[in-house]
């Protein structure tokens, strides 16, 4: 009996003891490499949505800043379609028309055309060679970097996290990387990147000060919204996730839909259950 109850005590005493054990390793880690806060998102949760605010703005910022680096991958029409940035039509075929892109005319010569809605909005490097060439490595596509960016949130946060269904880390990643330059001295010194050194300098530099942290321009966002570092990394990261997941709005009607459905379709096949079958039981 004793021996049955000593062993039954074993593995949680020894859960307890990695745990503690593990505790100073988690702790130096921290400290060494910390991990990204969560931050609030309005498409977070089951009911979030995209603020069609929020991505023009990011569009902005990506335009002005992370463009002079970094491809995009997506069509122009994209932007103007529900649950994006939402620009009309006359707007992203005038942004698409300052473009430049690459085609043949009808004598299979190659010549340059403004841009269409259809077309794919273009890097300004003409392929991964010269970016490499330019910056010893090619910068990624961002189409996915929301997506293809996550981080752990370590115990016990990721099991809250299966329940919360927080799939936010991507953003997360993004808005910490872009405000983690906390060294003027070493512009690619990254509080949040992988052993500190980032190859990219602050991208951010081009619109605020590196050592006073102002907006160079305080009319950058034509809206109103402050111009703030915090303020324009969240925007940023917000239109890269709807970059990465243009479908998200409609996935979650979609899904509160099926749900709704589900839900209801089990309550009536309980109550048929329960009529079809109450004969049999009162006469059992």
């Amino acid at each position: 009996m004793i021996p049955s109850i000593l062993r039954s005590l074993v593995r949680p005493l020894a859960l307890c003891a990695a745990f503690a054990l593990a505790a100073p390793a988690f702790a130096q880690q921290a400290e060494e490499q910390p991990i990204p806060t969560h931050q609030s998102w309005s498409f977070a949760g089951p009911f979030g949505r995209y603020d069609t605010a929020q991505l023009q703005r990011g569009f902005k910022v990506y335009k002005e800043v992370c463009s002079n680096c970094h491809a995009l991958g997506i069509p122009f029409r994209t932007l103007s379609q529900p649950g994006g940035p939402e620009f009309s039509k006359g707007q992203v075929e005038a942004l698409a028309a300052t473009y430049q892109i690459d085609d043949v005319n009808d004598k299979g010569e190659a010549i340059k055309r403004p841009g269409r809605p259809a077309d794919t909005i273009p890097w300004i490097f003409a392929n991964k060679a010269a970016a490499a060439a330019a910056f010893g490595k090619a910068p990624p596509n961002m189409n996915l970097l929301a997506k293809a960016r996550s981080f752990s949130d370590g115990f016990p946060w990721f099991v809250v996290n299966l329940f919360t269904q927080y799939q936010e880390q991507g953003p997360d990643w993004i808005y910490a990387i872009l405000n983690g330059y906390s060294k003027p001295e070493d512009r690619k010194w990254n509080l949040y990147f992988p052993g500190h050194a980032i190859a990219m300098p602050s991208p951010l530099d081009s619109l605020f000060d590196p050592k006073t942290g102002k907006a160079l321009n305080a009319g950058f966002y034509t809206d109103g919204t402050p111009v703030t570092k915090e303020q324009v990394s969240k925007d940023v990261a917000a239109f890269l996730m709807w970059a990465a997941e243009p479908s998200l709005d409609a996935r979650k009607r979609i899904g509160f839909r099926v749900m709704a459905f589900l839900i209801a379709f089990a309550f009536l096949a309980y109550f048929t259950k329960k009529k079809v079958w109450s004969d049999v039981h009162a006469h059992a």
